[in-house]
């Protein structure tokens, strides 16, 4: 298997495991008894401890070595998921999410994507690389997908092995371990080839990409504390308690959302190609929080099923544009510095806003969350145009050129 087969069979193993456990989480602490607080308190801890890892990664990374770095993240999310299996104080549970890096957001979005973003453009040109990472998201969202429908798991557990609610779930959250530790052992086949050309201390940035760091950064904050409002634990929990469904059913919504994520990102590239990076992020994003707002308010879970499948076949479209856009407006030696940071400062917002999102759950409607992160996008998104609608990747500026 080449390096690249490797990257992309460990996204594939995170993805399902993601998956599959952003659904079960929230249901599995709720059979223990965890108030929807602590419920959103958990969820953050989880998303500080892949902001700490994606800052660790970012400084000492490529120093570590990227097959190491790939290793030591699945072995720890494997070990935080067999504490939350057999753990159940809230203490105990708290901090193994926090160690585990535990993802409730429902995507792979954590520190091991740093180390897949910057090896992957090196294995392609310009016109190839926004059609590359879209391959590789689709790759993962198929593992989104399959993830979603194995959080039916604790029902077919119940029903055919006769075990009782509770081991249920944690006999699908120890798989969701297992996941884990596979792509840990996967990713030990990976080659030399992929560390790092550049030896010794990280170059500096230029002051143009200083500045564009520094700007792009703060925009991807703001838009990850909006989608901080919108965990798929928290949104699962916001189907289970308005419209009273199983989680074999929400399982399958949201096994229907990550295959409308998959496909919609061939059409990010395909999009990309007519209209630019830039443009296909925004104009494809804002559509998508306006659409969650009508979830928010569907009267029955019929309608808000299909209005929230068709914002999913359309809020993922940035996420390719977005990763080939950061790497081609800075140089190949910036690049590690420069995914780690946009991927930090993404975490740490992910990882504020749960726990309000719970709390506001929980002392006001189950609706309030989707409303401020809906209405949060729509803002990043005009701010993103108006700020780099003039900055073109290379590709486009040589389109613009010729044309």
């Amino acid at each position: 298997m080449t390096d690249r087969g490797v990257l992309f069979a460990g996204a594939f193993l995170r993805a399902l495991a993601v998956g599959m456990i952003s659904v079960l989480c929230g249901l599995h602490l709720a059979a223990l008894g965890f108030t929807t607080g602590a419920i959103g308190v958990v969820v953050g801890a989880g998303l500080a401890g892949n902001a700490l890892a994606a800052l660790l990664t970012t400084w000492r990374g490529d120093a570590v070595g990227r097959r190491r770095v790939l290793v030591l993240l699945a072995a720890l999310g494997a070990l935080g998921g067999l504490v939350l299996a057999v753990g159940g104080d809230a203490l105990v549970v708290g901090a193994a999410s926090f160690l585990g890096m535990l993802n409730g957001m429902g995507r792979d979005r954590g520190a091991s994507l740093i180390i897949d973003q910057v090896i992957l453009p090196a294995t392609s040109g310009h016109d190839a690389r926004t059609r590359l990472f879209a391959i590789y998201n689709v790759v993962q969202d198929t593992g989104h997908a399959l993830g979603g429908l194995m959080a039916g798991l604790p029902t077919l557990l119940r029903h055919v092995g006769g075990v009782d609610t509770a081991m249920s779930f944690r006999l699908s959250v120890g798989v969701y371990a297992l996941l884990l530790l596979v792509a840990a052992l996967l990713y030990l086949r990976l080659t030399p080839a992929v560390e790092s050309a550049h030896q010794g201390p990280r170059p500096p940035l230029s002051p143009d990409s200083r500045r564009t760091l520094t700007r792009i950064s703060t925009l991807f904050a703001c838009d990850s504390l909006a989608g901080g409002f919108l965990t798929s634990a928290l949104l699962s929990l916001f189907f289970y308690e308005r419209f009273a469904v199983g989680e074999a059913t929400i399982g399958a919504l949201f096994f229907g959302a990550r295959i409308a994520n998959a496909l919609s990102h061939l059409g990010a590239a395909w999009l990309a190609k007519r209209i630019g990076l830039v443009n296909t992020m925004v104009f494809t994003h804002i559509p998508s929080s306006l659409l969650l707002v009508t979830v928010a308010y569907a009267p029955s879970f019929a309608v808000a099923a299909i209005l929230f499948l068709l914002r999913e076949g359309l809020v993922e479209m940035d996420v390719p544009t977005r990763q080939s856009y950061v790497m081609a407006i800075f140089r190949p030696e910036e690049r590690t510095f420069a995914s780690g940071v946009t991927h930090l400062v993404r975490m740490g917002a992910w990882s504020v806003a749960p726990s309000f999102a719970g709390l506001l759950m929980q002392g006001f409607s189950m609706t309030t969350p989707l409303v401020i992160g809906a209405t949060m996008k729509v803002g990043y998104d005009l701010a993103l145009w108006y700020a780099f609608r003039h900055r073109r990747p290379p590709e486009e500026r040589t389109a613009a050129e010729s044309a």
